[in-house]
């Protein structure tokens, strides 16, 4: 992710305007929202709301309300209250759209309830915060070697150190229940800080982690995505999509979430559609529904009795037999309804990919006998100029001396 000022540097820190992940339009990060009401005043009675969003690693947000009336903009390193200590954000979203947000994720509406923000960060709140970050990559690796010996069917997939340094979250997943009592005992012992373990599914680590989907994008669920829906694999067939695992399921090694995306309109296109195990009975034989084609409407039916020979009909048409079938009626065959594909003769259109060679520009090679007849002829000519030198031997001999 990039905003248009920040484009990646090597190190995954935002080179455009050295903001470091904390420009204006906050486009650099996970799950960003444009604040569409920035720019629009409030009426002159109305309060601003006094609810901020703040963003933590990987994309975690949480809401919290400003009881000093700090002047707090988006891109803003605070100091919010935990449990214990304090923790360090940075706003995301400001204003009126904080209270929208607030309801879709279904947070208490009363602003009071919220936890609060203590100060805008100092220097060495940031100095501490940017210190315990840049030791979590070795904890993390210490701490999945610790849970290998213990013998934990487990992964550690992402650690999260607190503002102040005082305490580590680790986030794990795993396919059964894991006892860790030992596990956390061992932690405390190895990094003197207290520890939180929070079993997150494999989707959500994914959404943690990020990536590259398969589609050449970032993925959805660290990107935009923010609730995670159910996906069956009917989904699929609906779409009528190849029931292969490995092309159906993501990083996660779930079902891909975007099979969702266009579902609803598959549904609404199959309405009509009759179902693929209904016969329809001519007095030819029962016909099968071999093949369907939602965009263009039109189905194909094979006689039982003639597996290979496939006719096309429309839906209406399908639709039009079994109406007749269910009345003790049958049609003549199938062939009455079937429609025939027209080719047109001019074409309109031609693909032209794969015609020319990427070498046609290319000095051409040339042919054995082409090579062997130039090195017979440099041959001849060699051996030419030597016999014209032997039969004219007083061309070899020294001028002065011959005066």
């Amino acid at each position: 992710m990039g905003c248009i000022s920040c484009s990646t540097g090597a190190d995954g820190q935002p080179k455009g305007c050295k903001n470091n992940g904390t420009c204006g339009s906050d486009g650099c990060n996970k799950l960003t929202v444009f604040d569409w009401l920035a720019n629009m005043s409030l009426p002159g009675d109305q309060e601003p709301f006094n609810g901020v969003e703040v963003r933590f690693k990987n994309g975690r947000k949480h809401f919290y309300k400003n009881p000093e009336n700090l002047s707090l903009c988006m891109g803003d390193v605070v100091a919010t209250e935990v449990q214990s200590g304090h923790d360090i954000g940075i706003i995301t979203l400001t204003g009126e759209l904080v209270k929208v947000q607030m309801k879709k994720k279904k947070e208490t509406e009363n602003v009071d309830e919220l936890p609060k923000i203590y100060r805008k960060a100092t220097q060495k709140d940031i100095d501490i915060w940017q210190k315990v970050r840049a030791k979590e990559p070795e904890i993390q690796k210490r701490s999945r070697e610790i849970a290998i010996h213990l013998g934990l069917k487990m992964k550690i997939s992402d650690i999260e150190y607190q503002g102040d340094g005082s305490k580590t979250t680790f986030y794990y997943t795993a396919e059964e229940r894991v006892d860790f009592r030992q596990l956390i005992r061992d932690f405390a012992s190895a990094f003197s800080t207290r520890v939180e373990m929070k079993q997150v599914g494999f989707r959500q680590e994914a959404a943690r982690l990020g990536g590259i989907g398969s589609c050449g994008r970032e993925l959805c669920c660290s990107t935009w995505l923010t609730d995670f829906r159910s996906v069956k694999t009917s989904a699929a067939r609906y779409q009528q999509l190849s029931l292969n695992p490995q092309k159906l399921a993501g990083q996660c090694g779930k079902l891909k979430c975007c099979l969702n995306y266009e579902l609803d309109t598959y549904l609404d296109a199959l309405k009509d559609f009759p179902k693929n195990d209904i016969k329809l009975q001519t007095e030819k034989g029962l016909a099968v529904c071999q093949k369907t084609d939602i965009f263009k409407r039109i189905l194909w039916y094979g006689y039982e009795n003639q597996a290979a020979t496939w006719i096309r009909i429309s839906v209406d048409s399908a639709n039009e037999i079994i109406v007749l079938n269910k009345k003790g009626d049958k049609v003549q065959s199938l062939e009455e309804f079937a429609i025939e594909e027209k080719v047109s003769e001019n074409k309109i259109y031609e693909n032209v990919v794969g015609q020319d060679s990427l070498t046609r520009f290319d000095k051409p090679k040339q042919s054995n006998s082409r090579r062997r007849n130039i090195r017979n002829k440099n041959r001849n000519q060699n051996k030419n100029q030597n016999n014209s030198k032997n039969q004219n031997p007083s061309r070899n001999r020294n001028p002065k001396k011959n005066a």
